[in-house]
């Protein structure tokens, strides 16, 4: 994960020359908008190993609905959190002003039952519903103002800089750029449940990140981590045992490495969860996962590729979005499973320190890696291959004009292992038996990413090429990713907001520069190393001076985007994989509306209904 809350995004382009907007950073370790890394069962890999498939002893009065969690949850705290596992429960418990239903990618209002928008797009103001907190308080406008002040300013706060810097709320800076405690551009309108938030400058995706958690609100005063509050609770307490939300279930427990459950909030403003409890159990093990679900213990759970069987899929319809929808079976148990798959925005890739692996080295894995042969082969069609960084369902002009660009501009015969390109590229740069580059592959601890580790290095194998395959964990990876230790690595990314710009930004090369403090990527793209890192230069900066949500600014942002994809294409600083296909299966005990884009920890649970 990036270092960017040590490093605002502005603060950062300031010191590298570039403009200060709100057109921003985003996200990072596994989960919404996040650096990830794929675990065999498609989700996102976590550090923390110790998980047990026993059940918790925690008694839970009525219907359950039983899930499976594929990592450690770390906090119940949203402006703390940063792994998918937290995220997903938090998102029951915690209300915001807007949210993405069914994790749509498009918002729709939420604890905001109205707002309206100035005209030069810089200041919102929202009518909140009326809506009460788990504690039974009225939700109010000084609540958001305390709890966006906890996200800009509290010691627990992993997400600061989506506020100062992705949205940019007005606020003051000391003499070292840091953040004036009390300064946010956040005000009480003319009544108590009128909120003003007042922007440095407009931003095209506003209101789609005040659907993130970490813009949730909560009871003013109830913890004293940021100046003027003494606290009603210790920090832990709330962050493990008691958060206070306004969503539609009540915090019921969290066993560490065990289990995690929800009870439904009954004076929620909204539906009223039609579930009594919505119940987690953490199992990592992908094998002991697997039998958990096969036993019947989960309603609702995803599949590792390793029991994973594409052929056991039976596409029934596929809807606006792209959700396939069907059915699964049948599996181990006899039972046919009901099935979604869901082409989340995401991206995984191949990334190089480009100081140093020389451009011709980097030609060379482009010319080799058959994206389409690795989705099938290996991913087990899990996904779609991808030739470019944006997601194609948010690329300018969509799908169709993003399989344009590659089929008329895409230099490295996409889907295709060219090895006799590969060759002539590295011997043109005087590579050859004699003088093989050797350049060492770091992925985390995957069989299935190791499995394609290994075609990709028998293939550049025959193009003077040495590569040497080692494995570390997530936060080992990327720790040497940061200190520009790394060469050719695997991440991924996912979206925090449904916009090119969100992936894009760790293709702007002043962000790359590992010698700098949070770099968002790793491959220290320079004009030494780079042919197009003017124009990718360039490109970001017309996305930075042009943020407005206006059709204007809009197509300049678009006509960016492109450029900053080929330029990609010309340097190879990254390598675009697959965008993954998220897939879940469930049993005919429930009954549940397929999640969208924006991925399974964005979807509320409080209209799904058990069968049994």
């Amino acid at each position: 994960m990036p270092d960017t809350n040590k490093l605002s995004r502005r603060r950062f382009l300031k010191a590298t020359g570039g403009a200060a907007t709100a057109a921003a950073l985003a996200g990072c370790t596994g989960g919404d908008g996040e650096e990830t890394t794929t675990t065999e069962s498609g989700g996102e890999e976590t550090t923390t190993a110790t998980t047990t498939e026993e059940d918790t002893g925690t008694e839970l009065s009525g219907s359950v609905f039983n899930r499976i969690l594929s990592g450690t949850i770390t906090t119940m705290d949203p402006v703390a959190a940063t792994d998918t596992s937290s995220g997903i429960i938090i998102q029951q418990v915690f209300d915001c002003l807007m949210s993405y239903p069914n994790a749509l990618p498009t918002v729709e209002n939420e604890l905001a039952a109205d707002y309206t928008v100035s005209e030069d797009f810089t200041t919102y103001t929202f009518q909140l519903a009326d809506a009460t907190y788990h504690n039974g308080e009225t939700v109010t406008a000084s609540d958001f103002i305390y709890a966006w002040e906890r996200l800009a300013a509290s010691e627990n706060s992993r997400r600061a800089y989506f506020i100062l810097d992705s949205v940019g709320v007005e606020h003051e800076t000391d003499g070292e750029g840091n953040y004036v405690p009390g300064s946010l551009g956040v005000e009480v309108g003319e009544t108590e449940t009128e909120l003003v938030v007042n922007l440095s400058e407009p931003f095209h995706d506003t209101l789609e990140m005040f659907a993130y958690t970490s813009f949730a609100a909560l009871p003013e005063g109830v913890l004293g981590d940021v100046e003027g509050y003494d606290g009603e609770m210790e920090y832990t307490e709330f962050a493990s045992n008691n958060p206070i939300g306004a969503g539609p279930f009540e915090f019921a427990f969290w066993e560490q490495g065990t289990a995690a459950a929800v009870s439904k909030y009954d004076d929620y403003y909204g539906q009223v969860a039609q579930v009594d409890n919505v119940r987690w159990q953490v199992i990592e093990d992908d094998t002991a996962r697997y039998n958990y679900a096969m036993n019947e213990n989960a309603d609702y759970f995803g599949l590792p590729t390793a029991q994973y069987d594409p052929g056991l899929v039976q596409v029934e319809s596929t809807d606006e979005y792209g959700r396939e929808i069907g059915q699964y079976g049948p599996v181990r148990n006899g039972q046919t499973l009901n099935y979604v798959g869901v082409p989340t925005l995401s991206i995984f890739y191949v990334g190089f320190n480009m100081e140093k692996v020389p451009k011709p080295v980097r030609q060379a894995f482009a010319y080799v890696l058959n994206q389409g042969q690795m989705v099938s082969e290996v991913f087990k069609g899990r996904g779609s291959p991808a030739q470019l960084f944006t997601p194609p369902t948010i690329f300018p002009g969509g799908a169709q004009a993003a399989n344009e660009l590659i089929d008329s501009e895409y230099p490295y015969n996409a889907d295709e292992t060219d090895i006799q390109a590969a060759r002539e590229v590295m011997e043109e740069a005087g590579y050859g038996e004699d003088n093989q580059f050797e350049v060492q592959w770091t992925q985390y601890n995957s069989n299935t990413w190791e499995e394609m580790a290994s075609i990709l290095r028998d293939q550049l194998a025959s193009a003077h090429i040495n590569m040497q395959i080692q494995k570390a964990d997530f936060s080992t990876l990327l720790e040497r990713g940061r200190n520009g230790q790394l060469e050719a690595y695997t991440l991924g990314w996912i979206a925090d907001w449904p916009a090119p710009d969100n992936f894009l930004q760790l293709l702007n090369p002043p962000q790359t520069d590992t010698s700098e403090q949070g770099p968002i990527s790793y491959v220290n793209w320079t004009s030494e190393n780079g042919d197009a890192y003017q124009q990718a230069t360039d490109a970001y900066q017309q996305v930075v001076n042009n943020p407005a949500p206006t059709d204007e600014a809009q197509q300049i942002r678009d006509e960016a985007y492109v450029d900053i994809e080929t330029a990609n294409w010309e340097d190879v600083a990254m390598l675009p994989i697959y965008n993954r296909k998220d897939e879940t299966f469930w049993y005919d005990t429930v009954n549940i509306e397929p999640f969208g884009g924006m991925g399974p920890s964005r979807q509320k649970l409080n209209n799904v209904t058990l069968n049994r």
